[in-house]
């Protein structure tokens, strides 16, 4: 299983959604970042490239010493069509400052000191250590997830089906894969009443490639066919 610093340094590496929000007079003014616009230092803290105008980037210019209260704040949804697509959320709160520089024309980078981090998905909610974060690398199969779910569903449906002969369900109709990293696959299964559950099928070993994963998936459906 992985810890809660992996899976919150991974949500932050991903290309799930990144919102930065910095408050001000007016409540906390939230910033949309996109993929290209973050980072994670060696010593763990967060490097977030904004235009130079945005509040964010006018708030840490200008803030007498030079550190304004930030909480980035990243949801992950499912790359593929499942009910209940929100697979997990994850907060990191620490102080912004800028960084001279190192950003393009128009651009301000802005270092975020990590002070507190949390993470809520679907391994269940945990609050994350800084120096754990800092250690923790992002899931080997993070760049890859989106599109090896996206070709799961669309081109493997048959294979996903033998699934089913693994869990003691009855009137299961359908089968998504959810979700994909070094341990294994979880999948949401919908029965014919309407109800959907989860059930995660674990690699005999962590797998570190695309290699090593297709030999895993290849071993997973060859239980699953009996």
């Amino acid at each position: 299983m992985p810890s809660a610093a992996e899976r919150t340094r991974t949500l932050v590496q991903s290309t799930c959604s990144a919102v930065l929000l910095v408050p001000g007079p007016r409540g906390a003014r939230p910033e949309q970042l996109l993929t290209g616009e973050r980072g994670v230092g060696p010593d763990g803290d967060l490097f977030l490239v904004l235009p130079a105008r945005s509040p964010a980037g006018r708030a840490a210019e200008g803030a007498p010493d030079d550190e304004v209260p930030a909480v980035l704040e990243l949801t992950d949804v499912a790359p593929v069509s499942v009910p209940h697509r929100i697979r997990g959320r994850a907060w990191i709160s620490g102080r912004l400052t800028p960084v001279p520089g190192q950003a393009g024309p128009g651009q301000v980078m802005l270092r975020l000191t990590v002070g507190e981090a949390s993470v809520d998905d679907l391994w269940g909610a945990a609050t994350v250590d800084r120096r754990d974060f800092a250690l923790a690398a992002p899931d080997p199969l993070v760049r890859y997830e989106t599109e090896l779910l996206q070709h799961l569903a669309s081109a493997h449906g048959e294979q996903l089906g033998l699934l089913c002969g693994l869990v003691e369900r009855e009137g299961v109709e359908r089968v998504t894969p959810l979700a994909l990293d070094r341990f294994g696959l979880r999948v949401r299964f919908g029965g014919s009443d309407g109800h959907t559950f989860d059930a995660r099928f674990d690699f005999p070993e962590p797998v570190t490639d695309i290699t090593a994963l297709r030999r895993a998936m290849h071993q997973l459906f060859e239980a699953a066919g009996g």
